[in-house]
């Protein structure tokens, strides 16, 4: 069984306060968006997990697939399936590349084992692998609370938009995102933001990590800024970065230059 796991950017995100557990609540509007990697899954004689295309740091065993797998083969008697990823989506980069296989992960054991789980059962093993998983287990816009998996619809269709995502190659972890911004609750309601006219977002839709990375990272803002040059409607930095995304009415257009070493990606959503 073959699928491709989608990439997602956040629509504004706001981080509202510390949490007990150590983790952080939010307000984001999650979008999927067609930036895939390929994940292959079938029924082996013994357990096997390949990694093809970008590199990923850290041990096989320690993969977001492996342990969506592990964790359904601990209720039900899964035979062993070789596992082979193709990485396209950059890590490190707030596009959601690492929860999105885990996600496909589940939907394909599920389906290709028939298991008969329901979205919500899928979305409760999801929460367990990582915040937010379990947004790509529906795929669909929403808005996201609490620590990324509490999802609310939303009536939001960009279709008629092209998006451009730019990667400028920095890595940026979750602790060092988060270690240097202060939660607050904003005075601001999502779903009133998001209903107003995509070119009035540029100026009330934040992402709250920016004011904290982009003096760190200057190559950030300047992507932003030249995102807004080309005639985006609106851009923004997704997640906790370090990618940057502009919206376009229409086609993207194609005079945009980066430096060689960062990873493009136009398509429409």
């Amino acid at each position: 069984m073959l699928d491709f796991p989608n990439a997602k950017i956040n629509l504004g995100l706001y981080i509202t306060e510390k949490r007990p557990d150590g983790f952080h609540n939010l307000q984001s509007c999650f979008y999927p968006v067609r930036w895939c990697d390929a994940l292959e899954i079938l029924p082996a004689e013994k357990e096997q997990f390949d990694i093809t295309g970008l590199p990923v740091p850290g041990k096989p065993e320690t993969n977001l697939c492996l342990k969506a797998y592990k964790l359904l083969k601990q209720d039900y008697q899964l035979p062993p399936v070789h596992l082979h990823l193709h990485k396209v989506i950059p890590m490190g980069a707030g596009l959601g590349g690492g929860s999105a296989d885990a996600a496909f992960t589940l939907r394909m054991l599920n389906k290709l084992f028939e298991l008969n789980l329901s979205n919500d059962a899928l979305e409760n093993y999801a929460r367990q692998l990582g915040s937010d998983c379990a947004f790509f287990v529906r795929n669909q816009p929403v808005i996201a609370t609490e620590r990324g998996d509490v999802f609310t619809p939303v009536n939001l269709n960009l279709s008629g938009y092209s998006c451009v995502i730019v990667y400028p190659g920095i890595h940026i972890t979750t602790a060092e995102a988060y270690g240097s911004i202060k939660p607050e609750m904003p005075n601001c309601d999502m779903h009133m933001l998001l209903k107003q006219e995509i070119k009035v977002w540029r100026d009330v839709l934040k992402n709250d990590f920016e004011e904290a990375l982009f003096p760190k990272y200057p190559e950030l803002p300047q992507v932003k800024e030249k995102l807004y040059e080309a005639g985006a409607a609106y851009a923004s930095m997704t997640g906790s970065g370090s990618a940057v995304y502009g919206l376009f009415a229409g086609e993207a257009p194609d005079n945009l230059v980066f430096p060689d070493h960062y990873a493009i990606w136009k398509g429409l959503l």
